[in-house]
């Protein structure tokens, strides 16, 4: 069962191919280029050099958030179009939730992705056995708000994300040795693991509906935010 994922959610564009328990390929690109520019020519590649076509895909994974605005728009546009077409099952994946799986069998899993004005999108994870569970449900949080709660309640966590990167000097002077940071390559949201993702919540009998899937933006955009200061 061949399954296609991806993730606009922050400047990274990725998307990759799993089949069952292989990866067949994966692209991820940090530049200063929109979404809308090169997701698509990238899925054509990926798929090219797979010597697929989009109807050899049997399931469509892709992060729903939280993350970039346009961004997330962009991919789920992308892959809703791709199932409706195709007459394919989709499924949506939380950001948070595939940066966690980055970061398989460790502990206490903290996920942070810059939600800029000192706060940061986040969740706690953590794993049992193969099973990555849900401690706390993604939400937006003051930097400092999170820190002071994993200080009190958790030990031997690990954190990643761009979140991470921005406090991590914060991190460490709170948290001490308790918090370990992850490699530079799984601190960005990563196809394959939306992908895996995607597969076990579809043999768990969870999937979406192309219709109606939307982003998880846990927070108004700067545009609505600054539009409902100004009807105050």
């Amino acid at each position: 069962m061949k399954v296609l994922g991806l993730d606009t959610s922050t400047l990274m564009t990725t998307c990759g191919v799993i089949d069952e328990n292989m990866l067949l390929g994966e692209y991820s690109l940090n530049e200063d280029m929109s979404h809308s520019e090169r997701l698509v020519p990238m899925v054509k590649e990926i798929l090219d050099n797979l010597q697929l076509k989009i109807e050899d895909i049997d399931i469509f994974g892709v992060s729903t958030g939280p993350g970039s605005f346009t961004g997330l728009r962009i991919g789920l546009a992308t892959i809703k179009a791709f199932a409706h077409i195709n007459d394919k099952p989709v499924v949506g994946v939380s950001t948070l939730e595939a940066l966690a799986f980055n970061l398989p069998f460790n502990d206490i899993v903290v996920p942070m992705i810059d939600a800029r004005r000192n706060r940061v999108y986040t969740g706690i994870y953590k794993w049992e056995r193969e099973n990555l569970i849900t401690i706390m449900e993604p939400a937006a949080m003051e930097i400092d708000v999170l820190l002071d709660r994993l200080y009190k309640d958790y030990e031997n966590i690990v954190v990643n994300g761009n979140g991470s990167v921005l406090f991590k000097d914060k991190i460490k002077s709170v948290l001490n040795d308790k918090v370990r940071f992850s490699n530079v390559g799984q601190n960005m949201p990563l196809a394959s693991s939306v992908c895996e993702l995607a597969l076990i919540k579809y043999k768990n009998g969870i999937t979406d509906n192309y219709f109606t899937l939307v982003p998880e933006y846990l927070r108004e955009s700067q545009a609505q935010r600054e539009l409902n200061e100004r009807e105050q």
